[in-house]
């Protein structure tokens, strides 16, 4: 859904970097980069780990009382900050400015919705955004799916397979015969283990693999590219899914 559907990362900027500071940790876009695709889970621990690193180094520098004060009471919050905290203010940040500001479609993702739709085709949401992000996303966007799948859906989130594995099970499709259309090196390892064929259309870096489809946008796929990922992966071999770049 992020960075896939949506162009929801410069929200998500804002909210990690909010927290980050009220943990008195630092916060740049090499840490933004390292979360996109994650669970919550994950960001939680990112974000406790970069303050814990953050308060040992603030004991170790201060010079002044001043300095020592400042540096106190923001090390008293983030030590009395537990991971339900921080998954709140994540949460409950996102929900509020995506409700507030909204959000851009990628480019094709109209389309391709619509177009699938047209024809009956059962499409699934899985994100590894909690459910009132999900909401809050597709609230403002108007998007709907049959089957959802989101972080608090599953024990084990992406690179586990288990996020794509309930969205078959609830479509009622083996997971050879799901295309799954990814945007994170996490999401496509999650999709490639549940056995689902995968057309990555990369928000970040994803690391090319034998039979794995890339494109630069949405607008790339239609029917032709699904029909021929979905029958090479049954077929079991690689003959219809080739490289792009």
């Amino acid at each position: 859904m992020d960075g896939l559907l949506v162009d929801s990362e410069p929200l998500w900027f804002v909210i990690e970097r909010e927290v980050a500071e009220r943990l008195g940790a630092p916060w740049g876009e090499a840490d933004q980069e390292a979360l996109i695709g994650g669970s919550l889970e994950r960001t939680v621990s990112y974000l406790l780990a970069k303050a814990d690193g953050a308060a040992t180094a603030d004991k170790a520098a201060a010079a002044d009382e001043a300095a020592a004060a400042d540096e106190a009471a923001t090390a008293d919050e983030a030590a009395t900050a537990g991971r339900e905290d921080v998954a709140r203010w994540l949460v409950d940040g996102m929900a509020r400015l995506v409700l507030a500001r909204g959000l851009p479609l990628q480019p094709g993702a109209a389309r391709l919705l619509a177009a699938l739709d047209a024809v009956g085709v059962p499409c699934a949401l899985v994100t590894a955004s909690s459910r009132a992000i999900m909401d809050a996303v597709l609230k403002v966007t108007g998007l709907s799916f049959g089957v959802t799948v989101c972080g608090e859906d599953v024990r084990r989130g992406k690179p586990d397979p288990e996020p794509y594995l309930r969205a078959a099970a609830l479509l009622g499709v083996p997971p050879s015969g799901c295309v799954v259309l990814e945007d994170s090196p996490t999401g496509v390892a999650a999709a490639r283990a549940a056995g689902c064929p995968v057309i990555a259309v990369p928000s970040v870096p994803v690391p090319p693999g034998s039979g794995l489809v890339t494109v630069n946008s949405l607008d790339e796929v239609g029917f032709d590219l699904l029909e021929r990922v979905v029958t090479g992966n049954s077929e079991g071999d690689d003959r219809a899914v080739t490289e792009k770049s």
